[in-house]
């Protein structure tokens, strides 16, 4: 009988023993030769690139477009910047003596391997995982949980200071759409309002002021809504005066919409970024953060607020704050002319077209 037990026993201690390095089999796999996680839910799936901790695919299981492209060709194993990426300590350039230490662009958060914490897993059509980043310069930690569920996905990130003294931060979204979604015809909408382009000169780039969806090169309007061959001005910040912001890139010709949804109380500003090669468009940056300001920190507590609104946040030492924002996509149809609304409620999103159209409701 003891005999028995024992090889119950063994057998039991194999069984979990494969069962958990099936798991951590599970945890990666290769997307475009790079180490990703895949988040297959029941309409729609997302890959998450590992080292950077980029939203590199989000399609429709059933539609072959990835609308999410920036810089998803280059090396294989060095961390980096793609398609969806998070800028975290900040948004834009560091200081000379920052720069002469290390810090790059937009923050260490896409500089450095990602740790998944749990999943992916699938249960109920409902894909999970769990991720966390230790910002080695910056001290900030930040955790990550992603849902997809429906024809949408549902990031909750968690940041927190790990330095024995306060700091200042800036955490922006920065989702960029590319070819072949991206082109002469893709529409931009979204309820913004008061803005600036980042090329007006210090100390005052928001004179002159500008409304959603206008800019100005030099005395020139530009309509923000589309862009050909010209991508000046190449980045201009608005505000958002509504309980939520949300922004939507459209392409009719591929049938296809990509938006976001997010509280604007985390996220009060939204940063249109236009990038043009050989005279045709090759990527949109739809970037919604902290702040608007595309300058070091010293520039930025000099200025303190543009429209009234804080162009940085504080965190303690040892404290964390949470936000969250819904990433979402929704079949068009060809005559499709653009986004008047979007309105989030309980477990879905409502999309309400210019024109005539019904609206079209993304389930959550």
């Amino acid at each position: 009988m003891t005999s028995d037990n024992n090889r119950i026993t063994r057998r039991a201690i194999l069984a979990a023993a494969a069962a958990a390095t099936a798991a951590s089999a599970q945890k990666t796999t290769v997307y475009n030769g790079r180490k990703s996680l895949v988040l297959e839910g029941a309409k729609a799936s997302l890959t998450i690139d590992v080292l950077g901790g980029s939203f590199v695919d989000f399609r429709l299981n059933h539609i072959d477009l990835n609308p999410l492209v920036w810089a998803n060709d280059g090396p294989a194993n060095e961390p980096r910047s793609m398609s969806h990426f998070l800028c975290l300590d900040r948004w834009g350039q560091p200081s000379e003596a920052e720069r002469a230490n290390g810090m790059q662009g937009h923050g260490e958060a896409t500089k450095i391997e990602w740790e998944t914490t749990s999943g992916p897993s699938t249960k109920g059509g409902v894909a999970e995982a769990s991720q966390t980043a230790l910002l080695p310069m910056a001290g900030i930690r930040v955790r990550r949980t992603v849902r997809v569920s429906g024809a949408a996905f549902h990031v909750e990130e968690t940041v927190t200071n790990e330095n024995k003294l306060g700091r200042i931060y800036n955490m922006v979204q920065h989702p960029t759409v590319g070819p072949p979604f991206l082109d002469v015809d893709t529409v931009v909408d979204s309820n913004a309002r008061q803005g600036f382009m980042q090329s007006s000169p210090m100390p005052n780039p928001e004179h002159p002021t500008v409304v959603w969806p206008q800019a100005l090169e030099g005395a020139n309007p530009v309509d923000l809504r589309r862009l050909d061959d010209d991508d000046l001005p190449k980045v201009c910040s608005y505000v958002i005066d509504e309980e939520m912001g949300w922004v939507t890139a459209a392409t009719p010709s591929k049938e296809l919409l990509v938006g976001y949804v997010w509280k604007t109380a985390e996220y009060p500003w939204l940063n249109i970024w236009r990038h043009v090669v050989d005279g045709k468009p090759l990527a949109r940056g739809l970037e919604f953060g902290t702040t608007g300001l595309h300058q070091p920190y010293g520039t930025l507590v000099k200025k303190g607020r543009i429209f009234g609104r804080q162009l940085f946040d504080h965190l303690d030492t040892g404290e964390s704050k949470t936000r969250s924002f819904v990433g979402f996509l929704a079949q068009v149809p060809k005559n499709f002319q653009g986004v008047q609304s979007v309105v989030r409620s309980g477990d879905k999103v409502t999309i309400t077209p210019l024109g005539e159209a019904r609206p079209i409701t993304v389930q959550l």
